[in-house]
């Protein structure tokens, strides 16, 4: 019996350690991969969405993040450009059950979960863009439990606003117009609608 009970502990002890309970290892930082032992990730569907507060980003501009879809366990999320396996920008202050994770030599690079407390659609991250990218989609590797998870679970592409800009999007790419641009635009309808030739 004393053995069984050993054998039990030790299996426990393993499997918990094996899962990363407190959150993703930088060696995940750029394949996102979890490194839990024997487990691979789940083929689509994925349950998970990202939601942005913006489509467009702005320097010194926060942007909120949340994972929609059943609640989770783990978290690896970063923001990236074009190919880049680069994490961008810095993460602010970690909501409950998640920390910072040093990705790309940036101490608040990537933000992983801290235990396996539950997180949910109400989880919120805020994160404040880099200078020098035009645009950005965050991606996440989200695990509902050890065993079961899902990689490359990404965001739509933002893309950066100038300061007083307008967003706009046609045919699924974005420009973006300042002031002036807009103001001469406007010009040009109204000349039109007023002296028709």
């Amino acid at each position: 019996m004393g053995t069984v009970l050993i054998g039990v502990l030790v299996l426990q002890v393993l499997s918990h350690g094996l899962g990363l309970p407190t959150g993703a290892p930088t060696s995940a930082c750029k394949d996102m991969m979890p490194r839990h032992a024997g487990v691979q990730p789940q083929p689509a569907p994925v349950p998970y969405t990202i939601h942005t507060s913006s489509r467009s980003f702005q320097a010194n501009q926060p942007v909120t993040v949340a994972i929609k879809g059943p609640d989770y366990t783990g978290i690896l999320l970063e923001a990236r450009s074009g190919n880049s396996a680069d994490a961008l920008g810095t993460w602010q202050i970690p909501p409950a059950n998640t920390r910072f994770l040093q990705c790309s030599h940036n101490p608040q690079g990537a933000i992983t979960h801290a235990n396996t407390n539950v997180k949910n659609s109400s989880t919120t991250y805020t994160w404040m863009p880099p200078d020098g990218v035009s645009n950005i989609y965050f991606k996440a590797t989200v695990a509902q439990q050890r065993t079961v998870y899902w990689l490359n679970v990404r965001s739509e592409t933002l893309a950066r606003s100038s300061n007083g800009g307008v967003l706009l999007a046609a045919g699924g790419s974005s420009a973006v117009w300042d002031q002036g641009g807009l103001l001469v635009l406007i010009a040009n309808i109204l000349l039109i609608l007023f002296f028709p030739s």
